[in-house]
């Protein structure tokens, strides 16, 4: 990801994560506002300018105190050997003690005082009560709740914890100047493009996120000065919109048949079409391979059941999200109701964040939740749901005797936006994740390119693919993946002498 931000010039910033030196306060709101016994309800500020100030009050420090204890007796001896030729083996003996536990299991199993090298793969747990665990649920490690992963295999939130995907966050603004403006890139600004069928399509805008996939699609390659996009129109084929595959079928001469409907958008207008391939790179949600598009022709050496069944009962996570503008006066006036607020009740967790000044609004993210905490508030229609979480703000903050302001004169409801992934027909869940003792059977998917698409011709990318779901690094990991042993199944020349006996292998058995 930092090779793709430094060439694409996309601009980053720290993730203002509740309790980081990025937000001006995070305020945590517990057991309505009486987690220590106050006499009266309290919003607990937390201000952390520095970075290393801990969570206000005893028990709170006590809760994070237990996690740093476990994070860094963990990452300080994966740090010593990582990238060594002993890596691997201590990475299989960790995947050996922890696979069969739950991130529940973690939170409470008795913490170590120290590692010990006879026993490398075991570094205890956190040692929490259940009294702490539940405040930990909400708290989380750094990055908000937690408490949604507390039944998914504890090597998910490991892995996210030791390789920095949570504290190390980063906010990508796009292909943009110091004032958030998209400077001069392929395409900005035109008021159309049109794909290999002269379907019109939206232009790229070079903002957020989605700037890395439009300077992958538009900006030109080293190797020919042509971008994917402008190659694909030059062949008049390879890059179609509006477009959504069906079918995909091994056929006798070992080309794949990919099926798809054309139009999909236009019921009057909408065809199915077929294109022939040596080989298919499919990078989709697995839930949506399972109930949208056949497989047909595969035989148990192209495609074996036991990989079938693993995208087929792999967990994805559902997750909601209500965005609001908010008024730029919020963070710019207000000096009462912290940039960010943790809570246990419905809206969980909540963040406010600063646009540049060009902006008419800064952002609220209202309410952000995950797994049964998102699926409570499946049954509401989004205007519903959006007062709900601006009622329950204001409840909390009047509440809270030492904020006694409301939230919402400064959040513009007829414009908030709800993100519900799990019924986003293109997602179908948010992040794909493994419950405890699944952890082969995900790895199992990472190895399927070098296994058997050489016989399939069928190449897997993606998060479905992958053990750390969520994040856009295994996103990138696995599309690498594909395209090395790609390149190695069609005789390519590697360059810098790279062959596959320097690619690592993965494992997925004890």
């Amino acid at each position: 990801m930092a090779y793709y931000c430094k060439l694409f010039d996309l601009q980053l910033s720290d993730f203002p994560n509740p309790g980081t030196a990025q937000v001006r306060s995070t305020g945590i709101y517990l057991r309505e506002g009486l987690l220590d016994g106050q006499p009266e309800p309290q919003m607990l500020i937390w201000k952390n300018p520095q970075g290393h100030t801990p969570p206000p009050t005893e028990k709170l420090q006590q809760v994070y105190g237990k996690w740093r204890h476990f994070a860094e007796l963990m990452t300080r001896e994966v740090a010593r050997i990582y990238g060594s030729p002993q890596w691997e083996n201590q990475w299989a003996s960790i995947v050996a003690r922890y696979q069969a536990l739950s991130f529940r299991d973690l939170v409470t199993l008795p913490a170590l005082t120290h590692w010990a090298a006879e026993n490398p793969g075991d570094f205890g747990g956190f040692g929490m009560s259940q009294e702490e665990s539940a405040i930990f649920y909400s708290i989380g490690i750094g990055d908000g709740s937690w408490g949604a992963f507390y039944d998914v295999c504890c090597l998910y939130p490991l892995r996210t914890a030791i390789f920095g995907f949570s504290s190390q966050l980063q906010l990508v603004h796009g292909r943009v100047d110091t004032d958030g403006n998209p400077i001069p890139s392929p395409y900005l600004g035109v008021p159309s493009l049109k794909d290999c069928n002269d379907l019109d399509f939206e232009p790229p805008r070079y903002l957020g996120l989605a700037a890395l996939d439009e300077c992958l699609m538009f900006t030109q390659t080293s190797v020919n000065g042509l971008s994917f996009y402008d190659h694909c129109r030059n062949r008049g084929a390879g890059f179609l919109t509006d477009t959504s595959v069906t079918r995909l079928t091994k056929l006798d001469s070992g080309q794949l048949r990919v099926t798809y409907d054309w139009k999909v958008s236009s019921s009057e207008e909408k065809s199915e079409r077929h294109e022939d391939f040596d080989s298919v790179i499919m990078t989709l949600p697995s839930w949506i391979i399972e109930t949208h598009i056949q497989l047909e022709n595969f035989s148990q050496n192209m495609l074996p059941y036991s990989i079938i069944n693993a995208y087929k009962t792999a967990h994805w996570e559902t997750s909601c999200k209500v965005y609001a503008p908010l008024k730029k006066s919020f963070l710019s006036k207000n000096k009462k109701i912290p940039q960010v607020i943790v809570t246990d009740s419905f809206v969980h967790d909540v963040y406010a964040y600063r646009y540049h000044d060009a902006y008419p609004y800064d952002c609220i993210l209202l309410s952000y939740t995950w797994e049964d905490d998102a699926t409570k508030l499946a049954s509401f229609d989004d205007k519903t749901l959006v007062a709900k979480c601006i009622t329950e703000l204001d409840r909390i903050l009047l509440r809270a005797s030492n904020i006694k302001s409301p939230i919402s004169p400064y959040i513009d409801a007829q414009n908030a936006v709800v993100q519900r992934w799990i019924t986003d027909k293109n997602a179908l869940g948010c992040a794909k994740l493994y419950r405890a003792g699944t952890y082969y059977e995900a790895v199992s998917l990472m190895k399927y390119n070098r296994d058997y698409a050489h016989v399939s011709g069928l190449y897997l990318a993606g998060e479905s693919f992958s053990v750390d779901a969520g994040w856009t690094e295994p996103c990138l990991r696995g599309a690498i993946d594909a395209v090395i042993n790609l390149c190695n199944t069609t005789q390519a020349e590697f360059n810098g002498g790279f062959c596959m006996d320097d690619y690592p292998e993965y494992q997925t058995r004890p």
